[in-house]
C-alpha cells in the first residue's frame, strides 16, 4: 500500500465511481481499476460492492476510509509544515470547543489569529463537550477543548483550569442568590440536565451521585438554547457554571447557589490525538488557546483555577 494507493482509493470513496474518480485523479478508469484490485488484494478484504448504479464501500471500506482520511491529512500537513521552515506561519487548523469555552475565547481567538497569523485558516467548531470529544476522535478537529475527557490512550489531555458548578435557576424556584445549597437540596428541586456535556461531566467519577441525580431529572436536553429557555420558564433547574449563565444573571432573569456537600467541579483539558504531527500552525494555536484561558482566569473574566501541566494549581497572579 502507497500514498497513491490511498488517494485513488479515497476518490473512489467520495465518487462512488472510477469515472468520476479518475475525472478527479486525471488517471485513466483502467489504471483506478487496476490499483484497487491490488489494493483489495494486499489487504485481503472487498472494499466495494460493484453494483449497476456504481461502487457501494464495504465495511472493510468504511473502516480503511476514516484510515486513508487521517493518514493523507498527516501526509498533507507534514508535506506543508516542511515547505513552509521559517516563512510566516500558514495551514488550516480546526479546533472544537465546548459551548462555555467559545464564550469565554471564542472572539478572541478569532481576533488574535486574524491579527498575528492572517495566513493561517482557523475553523472553529462549537459543541457540546461529549461532541466535540468525539469530533477529536473521528479526525474532524485538530485540537479540542473538553471538559472531564475520558482516559483514552489515542488521545493526550492536558489540563488547564477547574471550574467551581452552581445551582441555575429562577430565584424563586433555587432560592436565595448565592447562598450555598447541598447536594441533598438539590435533589428535591426538578432538575434539567443535558444528555452530553455539563451534569453528566461534572461527577463522571462519582457513578453513584450521578445516577441520583439523573434519577431526579424531570428534563434531559442535548440544547444549551433549550436549557436556557426552560430555566426562564422556571420548569426546573440546572447544573452549571457561572460564565455559561453569566448573561441572565446580570439581566436578572436567573440567579444561582454554589453547590456544596460535596463540591462539584469540572476541569478543562485540551485534547489532541497522541502522536500527532507537531507542526509550526499547530504549536502556535495551541499557544494561542492556552495564554487566552490563563489571560481570561486572571482578569477575572473566566470564575476559574488555573492548572499546571501536569494538574497543579497554578497561583492565580
Amino acid at each position: 500500500m502507497d500514498i497513491r494507493q490511498l488517494r485513488y482509493f479515497q476518490a473512489i470513496y467520495e465518487h462512488g465511481s472510477l469515472l468520476a474518480a479518475s475525472k478527479r485523479v486525471h488517471v485513466a478508469t483502467t489504471a483506478l481499476s487496476y490499483h484497487l484490485g491490488r489494493l483489495e488484494e494486499e489487504l485481503a478484504a472487498r472494499l466495494f460492492e460493484r453494483t449497476p448504479r456504481g461502487l457501494t464501500p464495504t465495511a472493510a471500506g468504511e473502516r480503511l476510509h476514516g484510515h486513508a482520511t487521517a493518514i493523507l491529512r498527516a501526509v498533507d500537513i507534514a508535506v506543508a509544515d516542511l515547505r513552509q521552515g521559517d516563512k510566516e506561519i500558514s495551514g488550516t487548523v480546526r479546533v472544537g470547543m465546548a459551548y462555555s469555552a467559545v464564550r469565554a475565547i471564542g472572539v478572541p481567538l478569532a481576533r488574535k489569529i486574524l491579527g498575528d497569523h492572517p495566513k493561517v485558516q482557523l475553523s472553529l467548531n462549537e459543541s457540546l463537550s461529549g461532541a466535540t470529544f468525539q469530533s477529536l476522535m473521528r479526525g474532524e478537529v485538530d485540537l479540542a477543548l473538553v471538559y472531564n475527557p475520558p482516559p483514552d490512550s489515542r488521545i493526550v489531555s492536558r489540563p488547564l483550569l477547574v471550574e467551581r458548578m452552581v445551582c441555575v435557576g429562577r430565584e424563586d424556584l433555587i432560592g436565595p442568590p448565592g447562598l450555598p445549597i447541598t447536594v441533598e437540596e438539590l435533589l428535591t428541586l426538578p432538575i434539567i440536565m443535558l444528555q452530553q456535556g455539563v451534569s453528566s461531566g461534572v461527577i463522571l467519577t462519582e457513578l453513584d451521585l450521578l445516577k441520583r441525580i439523573e434519577s431526579r431529572a424531570v428534563l434531559k436536553m442535548n440544547s444549551i438554547q433549550a436549557i436556557s429557555g426552560a430555566l426562564r420558564e422556571r420548569l426546573g433547574c440546572t447544573i452549571a457554571t457561572k460564565l455559561s449563565v453569566n448573561i441572565p444573571v446580570a439581566e436578572g432573569v436567573l440567579s444561582y447557589r454554589p453547590i456544596v456537600e460535596p463540591n462539584l467541579s469540572r476541569e478543562l483539558c485540551l485534547c489532541e490525538p497522541a502522536g500527532a504531527p507537531r507542526t509550526y500552525v499547530l504549536e502556535t494555536v495551541k499557544t494561542i488557546l492556552t495564554g487566552l484561558i490563563v489571560e481570561a482566569v486572571e482578569s477575572g473574566a473566566w470564575e476559574a483555577e488555573l492548572r499546571g501541566p501536569e494538574g497543579s494549581v497554578v497561583p492565580a497572579n
